[in-house]
């Protein structure tokens, strides 16, 4: 019987996309964290380094029968999920983000959002948490985050937020 091996994208750790991808390598499980060539300034100097394009998000290409071992490496938190189900990535899209990469640097992601879309927080004191957007100003979003029956606003980076489908999974 053969079997069939697709892309996945996996939620993480903030800040563990490098070291999941290590551990995943470790286990022999194929992945891929996009890495960004980034120019940093310091007072000093400046140094080219590579940071996860993607954050919160390490790619693996796996059979159904790995989808638990790769749920069971420390700081994955869970599959990208869509209806219900994880997410399956099309090889050509894989292959895109390999190929641009390859060819730009300071590469920025920024998700489409919109007035009164649900949002989940990856990272800060109040990660995990979902909202709806009420504005948005520039790198930031203000979120309305319903709890404890109290109202809170919280202005959040739009790199710290992934937007929510219908159904209740990040996209």
């Amino acid at each position: 019987m053969l079997t069939s091996f697709n892309w996945y994208a996996i939620y993480t750790r903030p800040r563990w996309e490098k070291k999941i991808a290590s551990l995943l390598t470790e286990k022999n499980i194929i992945n891929y964290c996009p890495l960004n060539k980034v120019e940093r300034k310091w007072h000093d100097r400046k140094k080219l380094i590579l940071e996860p394009l993607f954050k919160c998000y390490v790619f693996v290409r796996i059979s159904s029968k790995e989808h638990l071992c790769v749920l069971q490496t420390d700081g994955v938190l869970n599959y990208v999920k869509w209806v219900g189900k994880p997410a399956v990535i099309r090889d050509e899209e894989i292959e895109l983000i390999k190929n641009f990469l390859h060819e730009h640097n300071n590469v920025k992601v920024e998700a489409e959002l919109r007035i009164n879309d649900t949002v989940k927080i990856s990272s800060g004191p109040l990660m995990e948490r979902q909202g709806n957007v009420v504005d948005i100003k520039g790198k930031t979003v203000k979120i309305f985050i319903p709890s404890l029956k109290i109202s809170l606003y919280a202005e959040v980076d739009k790199s710290n937020v992934a937007k929510v489908n219908e159904q209740g999974s990040n996209h």
